[in-house]
């Protein structure tokens, strides 16, 4: 129980971060909406920052989940200080020199890059420029991005999680101002991405000195800890790869204008922005905080406590984001039309954005209950599994895109990643479930049977309220006050339902609360 208090108060500093730096990407996502709309500028910026997003998940933050953390945290547990420390240096020398070279290659092949993943843009010589130039220039984000995700693991492994979680926020805000000061402008949005990542980075430095870091560069590249960590990263790098492709799918066909309609690329991406702020308020946070309990758990002969911990994460997960999927679902339209409409986001932006957030809603409890799962895969040390069902979910992902784009257009698109994901989270769950030889399946099965009737409930409550104060024409205050009102009662009716149908887990806190007012 210990553990559990002490994964949760770690989880509540990364969400509390993570919750400040969704914040201000929500603000970022609004500034952006409102200057540009779902047209050239913001498709363009979609686009050209989501590749180095990709190469920044394969060789820096994918690679620090599934590689750096569980070796490091066993040369922590088992070796000197100084061996640690070592291995902290030969990785670093390793990374400058591997992802430098990737990003000149970037930069030399954005031509190509932009053509394959935004394969609708080639009909429209200024969008493709305009993309291929901002692609170049923000390109070496990278390797900014590498270094503070190299950072964060060595800090996380250490157990300090609250300035490595913080940091984001500093590219949030480099954005925003970049692009206020800027306005519609290549200039601004590079200055603002650039500026960011070395913040990201400077801000991480002093801890990571006073933890006991000194820096040697290129003084050496071998390490037995290194060729570990590459025999990991190797399936991680593929499995990184094919999750990051299944949104390059997504990019590819929203990029089809002629089918799905202007602005189907920053639509999706506007939509798919919200339904990361639940993940990243609580369930990267949790999957983030409990892999070095997973990793010092998974040493140990038995996995009775390994199991303990995972069936706990995926309660925990499935209490916030099933009633955050079907919130979302319900509150579709009023939840765009608040946030981002105005400016250059006209009605046709918010109609495309809401369809997109309703389908991918569905698949929320999926995405969030997968990061749980593959956390206690690559504890384990295996990420071969992962980066198998990874590939099922990619190929599952290009037919669904394929059938349901033309009968649905965009929402088709969202529902194919909704149900590739749920897919994927079933096949992760079926197979951690024979290695461990079960883990109290049962428990976790009824458990988001209770919360899913709980959410529904709520849900009603959500759509009464918001269809009862709904107003055609009404202002920005009136929209947003409608809204608010609708998400209070819904918290304060899902608590209500969760009592009603007996969710063991909010009685639990409930008890723990109380036991703290007492103290």
């Amino acid at each position: 129980m210990s553990t559990n208090k002490s994964i949760l108060k770690s989880a509540g500093v990364i969400g509390l971060a993570t919750f400040l730096s969704r914040l201000l990407g929500f603000i970022r996502d609004v500034v952006l909406a409102r200057l540009f709309g779902v047209y050239v500028y913001a498709q363009a910026f979609v686009v050209a920052f989501k590749i180095p997003n990709l190469l920044r998940d394969l060789v820096a933050e994918g690679a620090a989940n599934a590689a750096f953390v569980p070796v490091f945290s066993e040369y922590k547990v088992k070796y000197s200080e100084k061996e640690f420390w070592e291995l902290a240096n030969v990785v670093l020398n390793l990374l400058l020199v591997i992802v430098t070279a990737i990003t000149v290659l970037g930069i030399i092949f954005s031509p190509v890059i932009v053509r394959l993943i935004a394969p609708g843009f080639i009909s429209d010589p200024q969008k493709l420029e305009l993309t291929i130039r901002l692609n170049r220039i923000i390109f070496p984000y990278i390797l900014l991005a590498a270094l503070a995700a190299y950072a964060m693991s060595i800090l996380n492994t250490l157990k300090h999680f609250s300035v490595p979680a913080f940091a984001p926020c500093l590219l949030n805000i480099s954005i925003i101002v970049f692009a206020l000061l800027f306005g519609e402008s290549i200039k601004g949005l590079s200055l603002g991405v650039l500026i960011g990542g070395i913040l990201q980075l400077a801000v991480q430095i002093p801890v990571l000195y006073k933890k006991g870091f000194h820096l040697k560069l290129f003084h050496r590249f071998k390490h037995p800890g290194a060729n570990l960590i590459g025999k990991l990263m190797t399936p991680r790098i593929l499995s990184s790869a094919i999750y990051q492709l299944n949104n390059f799918v997504d990019t590819i066909f929203g990029s089809l204008g002629f089918i799905v309609g202007e602005g189907g690329v920053a639509a999706l991406y506007f939509s798919y922005r919200l339904i990361q702020f639940p993940i990243g308020i609580f369930s990267n946070a949790l999957s983030q905080a409990i892999l070095p309990t997973f990793s010092t758990q998974a040493l140990e002969d038995t996995h009775h406590n390994l199991k303990d911990t995972l069936s706990f994460g995926l309660r925990a997960t499935f209490l916030v984001m099933v009633p955050a999927s079907i919130a979302f679902m319900v509150l579709a339209h009023p939840i765009i039309s608040t946030i981002f409409q105005g400016g250059r986001f006209d009605a046709y932006s918010t109609q495309q954005t809401a369809s997109a957030l309703l389908f991918y809603s569905i698949g929320l409890f999926a995405y969030g209950g997968t990061k749980i799962l593959q956390s206690c895969f690559f504890s384990l040390k295996d990420t071969v599994t992962p980066a198998k069902i990874a590939t099922i979910a990619l190929v599952v992902n290009i037919v669904l895109n394929a059938i349901l784009i033309f009968p649905m257009k965009l929402a088709g698109l969202a529902l194919a990643t909704s149900i590739s994901g749920i897919n994927t989270f079933i096949l992760l769950f079926w197979l951690l479930r024979k290695k461990l030889h079960s883990f109290g399946a049962r428990v976790i099965v009824l458990s988001f049977i209770r919360i899913f009737l709980a959410s529904c409930a709520m849900g009603i409550i959500c759509y009464l309220v918001s269809r009862h104060f709904a107003v055609s024409e009404s202002t920005l205050s009136y929209k947003i006050a409608n809204l608010a009102l609708s998400i209070i009662l819904g918290l304060i009716s899902y608590i209500f339902f969760c009592f009603i149908f007996r969710v063991k887990e909010v009685h639990e806190f409930w008890q723990w609360l109380r036991k703290r007012k007492k103290v």
